[in-house]
């Protein structure tokens, strides 16, 4: 059976077991391998068998050595940062080195409720046979913490305040109470937590005082450079191509270069040069975007035109990117593309083609 997306631990098995077998590092109790080899398979490097490990995240590693570090203690880790920096790829690339095993996740929405969290029942077992272990339906949370292993829970910040004060007990105290069963699951070395969180979406529940001392946060930035975004986009859209089986060719780095300058731009409210200030859209205009749009146009190259990217199937993935409020961004957007995109002799191909779409 073909899997649309394997989990981390599958995607990249291979470097794990290379970092596994060639590790002379302290391995903490529950992990699978020592702290430095962890960052190395995040940050990328070549092991002493030379075989090369592949970098998963592209910015300071300094960030990572924290991140990892916090883990190895009782404080769970807070990855934090507007959308589109990678707190979920980070999240889930972190839980497959340290544990083998990012399918312990629990996703915060508006709706997740406290049994998301701690545990819920079987209502048929529960009228037939009354509270009993039998009628007890485990959460992620409860199976991390009885294999001593790391859950994830994405979006942390959307859940209800109530909900995410639920696990203070589980993060101070390490013990789950069961008050229905007179009992409690007591968390085996090795659990902890990784969430994620951002400021920037609408219907964001800014985490208690108390919550927020039981998390040790990292805030992950957006690149710092152009070369490092350019770098970010292309080894993503390449291993995604890989895994959608896209029949079209690689794009070019013009092509990416172009979409990362665009993004940059409008993010920062002015043009690479310094020259010109520009209004800035609602829409985050995130790495994640960039990659988006990317794999959108090659999706259309490859069904739809000639299998290379062109200016013409990038310009639907751009508009659909930045103008998320139709009045708003609308009016960025068509202001940027008169004053900035028309006056670049080379990119006259993206203007027309924006230009067709955008009204």
């Amino acid at each position: 059976m073909d899997i649309l997306r394997q989990n981390a631990a599958l995607q990249f098995e291979e470097e794990l077991e290379n970092l596994k077998k060639q590790d002379t590092g302290a391995v903490p109790t529950g992990w699978q391998m020592s702290p430095l080899s962890v960052v190395t398979y995040l940050m990328g490097g070549t092991l002493k068998n030379k075989f090369e490990v592949t970098p998963k995240y592209i910015g300071n590693r300094r960030l990572m050595e924290i991140a990892v570090a916090t883990l190895t203690t009782d404080r769970a880790l807070l990855l934090y940062g507007i959308p589109g920096t990678g707190k979920s790829w980070v999240s889930e690339h972190l839980t497959a080195a340290i544990t083998g095993d990012p399918s312990l996740l629990i996703q915060g929405t508006a709706g997740t409720g406290e049994e998301a969290i701690r545990y819920g029942w079987n209502y048929a077992k529960l009228l037939a046979e009354g509270p009993t272990e039998g009628a007890l339906v485990e959460t992620p949370m409860m199976r991390g913490m009885k294999q001593g292993k790391i859950v994830r829970i994405e979006e942390l910040t959307r859940i209800s305040a109530d909900v995410q004060d639920t696990l203070i007990t589980i993060l101070s105290e390490k013990i789950m109470p069961i008050p229905e069963l007179s009992a409690e699951v007591q968390a085996v070395k090795g659990f902890n937590v990784i969430a994620t969180a951002n400021n920037r979406d609408k219907g964001v529940n800014d985490l208690s005082s108390a919550l927020k001392r039981r998390f040790n946060t990292v805030i992950l930035p957006v690149p710092n450079t152009p070369e490092e975004e350019i770098n970010i986009v292309q080894t993503r859209v390449a291993s995604q191509m890989k895994a959608l089986e896209l029949p079209a060719e690689l794009p070019g780095l013009e092509d990416i270069k172009r979409v990362v300058q665009i993004f940059r731009e409008l993010r920062n409210g002015v043009t690479e040069d310094g020259r010109t200030k520009l209004k800035t859209p609602s829409s985050t205009v995130s790495t994640a975007e960039a990659i988006s749009v990317v794999n959108s146009g090659l999706s259309l190259a490859a069904h739809f035109g000639n299998g290379k990217l062109s200016a013409h199937d990038m310009a639907s993935g751009l508009v659909g990117a930045i103008v998320k409020d139709p009045v708003q961004d609308t009016v960025v957007w068509n202001e940027y593309l008169e004053t900035v995109v028309k006056t670049r002799e080379d990119w006259k191909d993206i203007y027309r083609a924006c230009k067709e779409i955008t009204f």
